[in-house]
């Protein structure tokens, strides 16, 4: 009989495999090799162990992305029936989940070193660009499946709206795009953290070595699964979550706060964040800012960079957001509602921050449950 909270050997898996086989469900791990060389971390749940299926039978698959700070095991982290990733395979779909570069399980290269500066001069433009086709094709290629389903989440929408915006064959394989605190425009975000990368840009470039960005070291790990279970310690770590998503003190399970603290921040680049910084004055969603007329061009053959138009998307999409988000300001998603022109469904949930679409106590009832019923309604 497995306890509701992992002990103090399990707390601290890496792997997710290892997370998911935990709970008894099947488990499979791909590396997956972007166009530009990434090696990125993908994992698969083929089915679940909550209803009796044929496990050779084919199923519609489901895809689910990661935002900023987090990784797959976002997914994952709770207990199975509040865990999107175990909800859906026992609801019949094959779950995959994907692990963005730069994050815990993404970051090899086919020749470059992890500590250059070369390996981590990305942002969300090359997770867009090639992370995501790279998963999508994989999955399609394994699976044999025309179409996904595709869930995404913070940072997670933002790559989709890219993709889908940008690269059409994509996008037709997209059966409903499900966007969780969706992020397109940061012009109203409240995160002390953002803003602090914005007004200091080249004290924050100096400080990090201009490469990668709260990364998930042993070092934070021992925090997270040593010290944030401690209550003096709790509310500290608890603090630190809702100074960079917002505050929704009812909704976050404290019980889990160990297991969420020692798997995030799963890390990014300096330069994704330098890139988030970018379009705080901006309502638009554009690309990476080399800094320089020549640079820009070099890059995308013109002297300023493009600008993003998810209008061009042509995929159904369902968004949810929360009012007490500082990521995703229900400002900045009014702007992206009216870009959308393929909408079929929104849900503003007042008192939810940016982590209550993974980790709130009531996130089934208040989200996942309306995911199934759309993906079980068109199928």
């Amino acid at each position: 009989m497995k306890s509701d909270q992992l002990d103090s050997l399990e707390i601290t898996l890496t792997d997710q495999s290892e997370i998911i086989s935990y709970w008894g469900y099947p488990d499979e791990k791909y590396d997956v090799i972007t166009k530009d060389g990434y090696i990125l971390g993908l994992y698969r749940i083929p089915y679940g162990k909550t209803k009796s299926f044929n496990n050779t039978a084919q199923r519609f698959v489901v895809y689910l992305q990661h935002g900023l700070f987090t990784s797959a095991s976002s997914w994952i982290s709770n207990l199975p029936n509040n865990s999107l990733g175990f909800l859906l395979a026992d609801a019949g779909y094959d779950v995959w989940i994907g692990n963005s570069r730069g994050t815990t399980w993404s970051r090899k290269h086919i020749y470059l070193e992890t500590n250059s500066k070369e390996f981590w001069a990305f942002s969300f433009d090359e997770m867009a660009k090639y992370d995501l086709p790279a998963f999508i094709d994989f999955i399609i290629n394994r699976t044999g499946q025309k179409e996904i389903f595709y869930v995404g989440h913070s940072q997670g929408t933002t790559i989709a709206f890219i993709t889908f915006s940008t690269m059409p064959k994509i996008a037709e394989r997209i059966k409903i795009f499900f966007a969780l605190a969706p992020v397109f425009s940061i012009k109203y975000l409240k995160s002390p953290l953002v803003k602090m990368a914005y007004k200091l840009q080249s004290v924050f470039k100096a400080f990090t070595g201009n490469k990668d960005f709260l990364s998930n070291t042993s070092s934070k790990r021992f925090i997270g699964s040593k010290l944030c279970p401690l209550k003096i310690f709790g509310v500290l770590c608890r603090e630190f979550l809702f100074m960079i998503y917002g505050y929704d003190t009812k909704n976050l399970n404290m019980s889990r706060l160990d297991v969420y603290m020692s798997q995030n921040p799963a890390g990014t680049s300096v330069q994704n964040i330098l890139h988030w910084s970018q379009l705080f004055t901006s309502r638009q969603l554009k690309a990476f800012d080399w800094g320089s007329p020549a640079q820009n061009l070099a890059h995308f053959h013109q002297t300023e960079s493009p600008v993003y138009n998810v209008s061009n998307m042509n995929v159904s999409t369902a968004t949810w957001n929360g009012n007490n988000d500082y990521l995703a300001d229900p400002e900045d998603v009014r702007v992206l509602l009216s870009e959308i022109t393929r909408h079929i469904y929104h849900k503003t949930i007042s008192y939810y921050n940016h982590l209550d679409f993974l980790f709130g106590l009531d996130v089934y009832d208040k989200v996942y449950r309306e995911i199934i019923d759309i993906m079980q309604n068109n199928l």
